[in-house]
């Protein structure tokens, strides 16, 4: 676990701040998310017509075929048109249906908070941090003032009730 996390930080897809904030790199992100969607719909599809080719009755025929089924298998659209009817088929539109919805789920929900930004908190979150920060100093400050007005305080006393 440690190794994937220190691979994670060093691939450039997130930075952590001074104040242990983790910062995304959206553009990678994306693209590595894209990438991967292409290659699972690419290679899924090959699968998929692998299985299908020599099936009677299928419905896929070529390979723009199986990876047009995955494409409406990601996406959750599935018209209809093209369906498997081998185990290998049917098993390679499920794991494109769990697969494909949460990479496509992953990417949209990225973009929508970049956009339109409805979970800043990273942002605000480091604000807050700077603002305790400066918060914290100061009271660091009246502690020490505070301190020395007592023993000020003390030293006054202490002369004022000597006979």
């Amino acid at each position: 676990m440690i190794i994937l996390q220190n691979a994670m930080e060093k691939s450039n897809l997130y930075q952590v701040d001074e104040f242990g904030v983790k910062n995304y790199n959206y553009g990678a992100l994306g693209l590595l998310s894209f990438v991967l969607f292409v290659l699972i719909n690419a290679s899924l599809g090959y699968i998929t017509y692998l299985a299908e080719i020599n099936a009677s009755g299928s419905p896929v025929q070529n390979y723009s075929d199986a990876f047009w089924l995955m494409l409406m298998s990601s996406t959750t659209i599935g018209f209809g048109d093209v369906y498997p009817i081998t185990l290998a088929g049917r098993a390679a539109v499920f794991i494109m249906f769990v697969l494909g919805v949460g990479i496509l789920g992953g990417v949209g929900a990225v973009f929508a908070n970049k956009i339109f930004g409805f979970a800043d908190t990273s942002i605000k979150n480091r604000e807050l941090r700077k603002q305790n920060d400066a918060i914290l100093k100061q009271n660091e400050i009246i502690t020490e003032k505070l301190t020395k007005l007592e023993e000020q305080l003390a030293n006054v006393i202490k002369h004022s009730t000597k006979p």
